[in-house]
């Protein structure tokens, strides 16, 4: 399938802030099933992006600025995608699945969602692809989305507690889920092509990796009840949404801050559909 993407965020300052620091992860890779055709980003300023990769492998680019009333940052692309059954392959991986049993405060488990997944990992204790299918499903059922009471600084307890938030915080849960289950997961930031056809979304799209054994790492996407597909494409991986956002950073002085985002993914010579 190919996917053209377009992701704009706009920064609003007022007054003006003094500087900004922004550190973009909004450059997808290539591996098996996902080849990047076409990519650039676009800024509203004449600062120079300073490319990087982070421990992760991410690539990221950082912006620096000052004064400033307001910044625009344009992403757009084409990404060939192939349906790998969720199965992840021909990524760069630098550290070991062992590192993504490591907890966050965006992850941290109550005594709730321990005893939720203690009893899908005591049903398929020796399954683990078996447990992680169940975990995605059950969470989905005991999730609604409502893009009303969290927030980016929600953790997988609150939205546990509340049954509600958005993709980030589906993928918390399964996320903490999985680990207190003992297996690695991580948190994966991208984009996905709605089934329904509505092409303008308000947000990118999140999910999870989990690590299987003598499998590798699968795709997860607990919002929508399913394993990853060419409908998916992905962006940046963390241990969870700070690691993987698509900007994060600061600001120095000014007041009030505003932010919009707006993200357009379509199938490739198909009309679009507002």
């Amino acid at each position: 399938m190919r996917l053209r993407i377009a992701h704009s965020t706009i920064y609003r300052y007022e007054p003006p802030a003094t500087g900004v620091i922004q550190i973009l992860r909004m450059t997808p890779g290539s591996h098996d099933g996902q080849y990047v055709a076409e990519w650039q980003i676009d800024v509203s300023t004449d600062s120079r992006l300073q490319v990087h990769q982070d421990a992760f492998g991410n690539v990221t680019h950082v912006l620096t600025e000052g004064p400033i009333a307001d910044l625009t940052i344009n992403v757009e692309g084409l990404i060939e995608t192939h349906d790998t059954g969720g199965v992840l392959r021909g990524t760069d991986e630098r550290f070991p699945p062992s590192l993504f049993l490591r907890s966050t405060s965006l992850t941290e488990v109550n005594p709730a969602m321990a005893a939720f997944a203690r009893e899908l990992r005591s049903e398929s204790e020796a399954d683990v692809l078996g447990f992680l299918h169940a975990l995605m499903m059950q969470i989905n059922e005991h999730m609604t989305f409502d893009v009303d009471p969290t927030n980016s600084g929600t953790s997988a307890a609150e939205a546990f507690a509340l049954k509600r938030g958005v993709c980030q915080d589906y993928a918390h849960v399964f996320i903490a889920c999985a680990r207190t289950g003992g297996v690695p997961a991580r948190f994966v930031a991208g984009h996905f092509l709605r089934s329904d056809g509505m092409t303008h979304q308000q947000a990118g799209h999140a999910w999870a990796e989990a690590f299987v054994p003598d499998l590798g790492w699968v795709g997860f996407d607990p919002a929508n009840a399913i394993c990853t597909t060419d409908a998916h494409a992905r962006v940046a991986i963390g241990l969870d949404y700070l690691g993987a956002a698509p900007v994060r950073g600061t600001r120095y002085g000014g007041g009030m801050e505003t932010l919009s985002v707006a993200v357009r993914v379509e199938q490739a010579g198909r009309q679009s559909q507002s």
